[in-house]
């Protein structure tokens, strides 16, 4: 292990520390990832005596323990071990995020945005005669209109993740300790008329993993999953669920990625693939024929090649000039000639390890054979970091990121 490393045992449930310097030699790197829980992956020999506790039962249980790597002082990662396994002397040990844990954890409750709500009709029934007139009038009065139908209240999407989490953490054994952002996105569940209400209900057996996957691509926002010290003094680690608005991450014009200085390796450079689109078809709200529909295409940037035609449908849009953004956005990232889709660095005055985040944007300046120079933005979507001081970031041409 390196110097400054060490990996550090919990009790799922109490935190309380089982071990401060678990001999885990890793099998794949601690890999973060933006909307994802991440992963990390090692194994424990010849030390497993060391790793039974009082019962005699290993120490690193399934879904009992939470496994944080500590770099220099500062939590790099966490997460749960979720899955082990045994050959003789030597355990493998799996470990994901906190925020892969509601997955497979039923929603026992019941929730609804935007439901549509049809007001009592006070005349109903008081024109038996079926004249158009209130009976006994008098003088004689119409029967006013039904009251209309309305949309009921709504809740923010935040707040539905919020809501879900709270179902997960107040569960019987259900508190991982996540802390959530407290901010709104500012996009309202269901339909304001109530025409289409957003709906969990246990009696569908909605999986609360699922349901926030579905949230998050639906509604397009980021979230990333942060493990700190407390303070300085305390053996506490806090955790904390940040939200997007709706993305995380920044510009970074003060860091430098650069071939033959930081970058010591590329992955294989690629083109858009089945990815690629010069015209971009938008459905937007409504149904059927009545259903909101624009079209945008760039076949001047694209010149040589053949038409390609991607859908989106975003059922938020309404208005053409929505549609129309949404499109153009959808098609600056598929027109693109290339893409870096991971970089290999070493700590360099270029960019501190550390210095980023995931969901940042940064310069990506190298040379690829049959291409030539290439300089363009990424965005960080994954980092992994080494035990050899080499850190893999996953990156997304950011003229792709469309919200």
């Amino acid at each position: 292990m390196p110097a400054g490393w060490r990996f550090i045992a919990q009790d799922a449930i109490t935190e309380e520390v089982l071990d401060w310097e678990v001999p885990f030699t890793l099998s794949s790197n601690p890999r973060r990832d933006l909307s994802g829980p991440g992963a990390m992956t090692g194994k424990i020999e010849p030390e497993y005596s060391r790793m039974l506790g009082p019962d005699g039962d290993p120490i690193l249980q399934e879904w009992g323990t939470k496994l944080y790597l500590e770099v220099d002082g500062a939590i790099r990662w966490g997460g749960l071990v979720t899955k082990t396994a045994y050959d003789g002397e030597q355990a493998t040990i799996n470990c994901e995020g906190f925020s892969a844990y509601p997955h497979g954890i039923p929603f026992e409750s019941y929730v609804i945005s935007g439901k549509k709500i049809t007001p009592k009709n006070p005349y109903a029934g008081k024109d038996k005669n079926h004249d158009g007139y209130i009976d006994f009038s008098n003088p004689k009065r119409k029967v006013p209109p039904a009251p209309k139908p309305f949309g009921g209240p709504r809740i923010d999407v935040y707040d539905a993740v919020r809501l879900i989490w709270k179902h997960v953490q107040t569960r019987p054994y259900g508190n991982v300790g996540l802390v959530l952002d407290t901010h709104d996105k500012g996009e309202l569940l269901g339909a304001s008329d109530g025409s289409d209400p957003w709906e969990l209900a246990w009696w569908d057996s909605p999986d609360c993993g699922q349901t926030l996957d579905t949230l998050v691509n639906q509604f397009q926002f980021d979230w990333m999953e942060t493990h700190a010290w407390n303070d300085a003094t305390s053996n506490t680690i806090t955790h904390r669920l940040r939200l997007g608005r709706p993305r995380l991450g920044r510009k970074r014009p003060d860091l430098r990625f650069a071939q033959g200085e930081n970058i010591v390796a590329i992955a294989r450079p690629e083109g858009m693939g089945d990815d690629y689109a010069n015209e971009v078809v938008v459905l937007g709200r409504g149904e059927g024929q009545k259903m909101k529909r624009a079209q945008v295409h760039n076949y001047s940037r694209a010149a040589g090649r053949l038409r390609r035609v991607v859908t989106v449908t975003d059922k938020k849009l309404s208005s053409a000039d929505a549609l129309r953004r949404r499109g153009q956005q959808e098609l600056n990232g598929r027109t693109a000639a290339l893409q870096i889709p991971a970089i290999q660095i070493i700590d360099h005055p270029n960019a501190r390890f550390g210095s980023w985040t995931l969901g940042d944007d940064i310069r990506v300046q190298v040379h690829v054979p049959w291409v030539g120079a290439i300089d363009v933005w990424h965005r960080i979507i994954s980092d992994e970091i080494s035990a050899d001081g080499f850190i893999t970031l996953t990156l997304k041409r950011s003229d792709s990121v469309h919200y």
